[in-house]
């Protein structure tokens, strides 16, 4: 399987090395399965035959990859906690550069892809939201009035025992379509995803333009893109 990780064989572009060299590894798997089975292709696919890739499996091609000094972009803190080897270095992750300009009392801030086209920009106040013990807290003691909460996770699970209390919401990391904007958008609360930030900081009043035109599928397919843009007020 050496030539699996041949990155010559694959290009530069590390994205596209590493993804090829994930799915030819697994595929290589479903094949040394095949061959020792001994039963036909039609057999082996249709028929009752265990030859199911395991967490074992998953596990070695993990390692693997890892190996080549490869290490994940992050899209929550806790796994950077649990996980620290195999993640890049939180710092700098989804940051923007920003430009210190103030115009009309402003300062743009940020950029995110929009789930929902609303009527008009959104004003609050800057919440982060990094941790379980953080939302605990906030479960018990209530989600302070105007938060915009800026989250790490598309994935929504975090959030989801107050994600209705918040008056907006930013998240750093996903697409429209991730498990935090489709809740999101069935809760009525404007969101951006995919958001980078610089500059913000907790309890720092922000306007969110939630009237810029939403990212659909076909955008990120076609690599079109659409920015709402964050300001911070000052």
């Amino acid at each position: 399987m050496k030539y699996l990780w041949d990155q010559d064989k694959y290009g530069t572009e590390e994205s596209t090395s590493i993804s090829k060299a994930f799915h030819h590894s697994l595929r290589s798997l479903v094949r040394e399965r095949f061959e020792s089975s001994g039963v036909k292709w039609e057999d082996f696919v249709f028929g009752n035959i265990n030859c199911s890739l395991t967490e074992t499996d998953f596990s070695n091609v993990e390692a693997k990859l890892l190996a080549t000094g490869h290490r994940f972009d992050v899209s929550a803190i806790i796994s950077a906690k649990e996980a620290p080897a195999k993640y890049k270095a939180l710092t700098g992750q989804n940051e923007l550069k920003i430009d210190s300009t103030i115009t009309d009392g402003r300062m743009r801030v940020g950029q995110g892809d929009n789930v929902v086209n609303y009527p008009k920009s959104v004003t609050g106040v800057a919440l982060y939201v990094h941790t379980t013990e953080e939302v605990m807290t906030m479960m018990m003691e209530g989600v302070p009035p105007d938060s915009i909460a800026i989250i790490d996770d598309s994935g929504g699970t975090l959030t989801a025992p107050i994600l209705e209390h918040f008056k907006a919401v930013i998240c750093m990391g996903g697409t429209v379509r991730s498990h935090l904007g489709i809740l999101c958008r069935e809760y009525g609360i404007p969101c951006l995803m995919n958001a980078k930030v610089g500059g913000i900081s907790n309890g720092d009043r922000l306007e969110v333009n939630y009237a810029a035109s939403a990212k659909s599928a076909q955008d990120y397919q076609k690599g079109v893109e659409k920015f709402a843009e964050i300001w911070k007020l000052v």
